[in-house]
């Protein structure tokens, strides 16, 4: 072999295997490391002929508070909606002295079960200028559908902790809104930029087990499996602001328990 050809041969050889160091380095698991999806955990199966239920009464310690006159007269359209005037809701106690708008929920307990997240939605209405629920609950993911029946332009804000915030504007017959939170949290404020005056709260739950006290003051929980719980309760009554309680009960299969909460301004 020529000189020549030890030359031309060396050359080929040595394209060769930077070739083949090439073909390595683009099947490196390190640079094409494969898509992965993880699906959503399978909900746990409860025994619904064992579930349990827990029931009960949010009660006001003290006078009931004066609340306020809120005033619209910036807004025709809100002043309108109303043919006598329209008090803030945080505060409210009912006739009977008892609490409304008290998110309660399972707090501890359920983190062993896993659960679908619902499919239908929670609606937030926009009515007379104030916000339609005052207090709603669903699960991290749960869509929360936000509607307007007012014939001006809201502007809904909540402003959380641990989720993402947002701000959007909601003209007159515009289409409805479709908002999700990720992460549990007890509670999100939420308010209109455009009415200073109006406000909501939404508890975004890890389990389906929570309830919001009506007219009457009380709450219901269906579907508990047998355990031990930790249940919280929240209002926005009292006068340095929100409050919250917990208390702990054990349900048996098929059981109801009462549980009451009793609140006084703070």
């Amino acid at each position: 072999m020529t000189k020549k050809n030890i030359v031309w041969l060396s050359i080929i050889l040595a394209g060769l295997v930077m070739a083949a160091c090439s073909k390595k380095e683009e099947n490196s698991p390190e640079t094409t490391a494969p898509a992965t999806s993880e699906a959503a955990p399978a909900a746990t199966p409860i025994d619904q002929a064992t579930v349990a239920t827990v029931t009960g009464t949010v009660k006001w310690d003290g006078a009931k508070p004066k609340l306020a006159i809120i005033k619209m007269d910036q807004d025709p359209v809100c002043v309108g909606k109303h043919s006598s005037p329209v008090h803030v809701e945080d505060g409210e106690v009912n006739d009977n002295g008892t609490l409304p708008n008290v998110f309660v929920y399972v707090k501890e307990g359920a983190d062993k079960y896993t659960f679908a997240t619902p499919t239908d939605a929670v609606t937030l209405d926009q009515n007379g200028c104030m916000y339609k629920p005052h207090v709603l609950g669903v699960m991290a993911d749960q869509t929360v559908h936000i509607i307007s029946s007012d014939a001006t332009t809201h502007n809904i804000h909540p402003q959380p902790k641990d989720n993402r915030e947002w701000n959007e504007s909601q003209a007159p017959g515009s289409a409805p809104l479709d908002k999700k939170f990720a992460r549990s949290e007890i509670m999100i404020p939420v308010k209109c930029n455009q009415h200073p005056w109006m406000k909501a709260y939404i508890g975004v739950a890890k389990n389906p087990f929570f309830s919001v006290t009506g007219s009457d003051g009380t709450y219901t929980i269906k579907g508990l499996p047998p355990g031990d719980y930790t249940i919280g309760a929240w209002t926005a009554a009292g006068s340095s602001g929100p409050q919250t309680q917990e208390q702990k009960v054990t349900v048996g299969a098929k059981e109801s328990k009462t549980l009451d909460f009793t609140f006084k301004s703070s």
